[in-house]
């Protein structure tokens, strides 16, 4: 799976199994802004039942996983974040974009891995199948 990521400096593909970066030339597809009933959302995406928000509190995250009736609180230990990217083929899989570091997850937003890459200041983050 490729992170497609939006920095001051261009855009980037950060492969997500084994760290490699390069420049993307490619389109980037905004996400679809999604209306959530949430204070000091930051940044939010979906897939299937899967919604992240990033939020401007501690920790930076809420997660639902039955489309945004219930919520609960991930991401502690976090920095604040800029982004998120939930995958459409895996929705337990998603990215979460801090300042210039992005973080994994494969079950659902338990637990998060830094990867190893540092990246100019992120704006933006997407998954595609690569």
């Amino acid at each position: 799976m490729i992170a497609i990521v939006g920095t001051e400096a261009g855009t980037f593909a950060v492969d997500l199994d084994d760290g490699e970066v390069w420049p993307w030339d490619g389109d980037v597809e905004p996400a679809p802004e999604l209306e959530l009933n949430l204070p000091r959302v930051v940044a939010a995406a979906a897939a299937g039942p899967i919604v992240i928000a990033v939020v401007d509190a501690r920790p930076p995250m809420l997660i639902s996983h039955d489309t945004g009736s219930t919520w609960r609180e991930s991401g502690r230990g976090l920095p604040a974040g800029r982004a998120v990217a939930v995958s459409e083929s895996d929705p337990d899989t998603a990215v979460y974009a801090a300042r210039n570091r992005l973080y994994l997850t494969r079950d659902g937003g338990v637990f998060w891995a830094a990867l190893a890459v540092e990246l100019p200041e992120i704006r933006s983050v997407e998954l595609t199948a690569g």
